[in-house]
């Protein structure tokens, strides 16, 4: 180079100059398009990984709701299993010689009042408990199809190092087939599938 700023190239500068435009010699750009194609996977596999995540915690918070209705169930159940004990002894008191009927009678009647009561409350929970035991096997559901997507979306980064590896652009063919599976696993996550 002059101090007038005339530049001359040797043939050696030219190439390395080429060659560093062009991804270091790549000259279709083969690595770099690769890497952005890695980058974008990954990135999305992270998004998939958490969505998975989410729907198991959910899953997981929803089947505890479910036992704890269940239990609040049993609960009640025990409870009306003592009202009832409680009846039968009033029925039984009302057969034994010189006891007030009546006093028994009104109590027989007031236990299974209020028995409908706590059977009620019993067969409620126990819908309740049903509907979060079902609203978790779909969320287990939806996680198992975020947890393929994501691993389907690892063969596919997987696949695109082996590629840039070997330097065989056929192999790139199977990244987007493993993304695109990645991503219809996805869908069918999305939509409750």
């Amino acid at each position: 180079m002059s101090g007038s700023g005339f530049h001359v190239h040797g043939p050696h500068d030219h190439e390395m100059e080429h060659a560093a435009q062009n991804a270091h010699g790549d000259p279709d750009g083969f690595a770099s398009k690769l890497a952005v194609t890695t980058a974008i996977l990954s990135t999305v596999g992270a998004l998939f990984s958490y969505q998975g995540g989410a729907t198991q915690n959910d899953a997981m918070i929803y089947k505890n709701n479910a036992a704890i209705k269940k239990t609040e169930a049993s609960n009640q159940w025990n409870y009306y299993q003592a009202k009832s004990n409680k009846q039968n002894l009033a029925e039984l008191a009302m057969a034994l010689p010189g006891v007030d009927i009546e006093k028994y009678k009104k109590e027989v009647a007031r236990y299974k009042e209020e028995k409908e009561g706590i059977m009620k409350d019993a067969q409620k929970l126990e819908a309740e408990s049903k509907k979060w035991d079902e609203d978790s096997d779909k969320l287990i559901h939806l996680h198992h199809r975020w947890a393929q997507s994501m691993t389907v979306i690892q063969v596919s980064i997987a696949l695109a190092a082996i590629t840039l590896l070997t330097r065989k652009k056929w192999l790139q063919v199977g990244v987007y087939v493993a993304a695109g599976i990645s991503a219809v696993l996805a869908g069918m996550a999305m939509l409750h599938i």
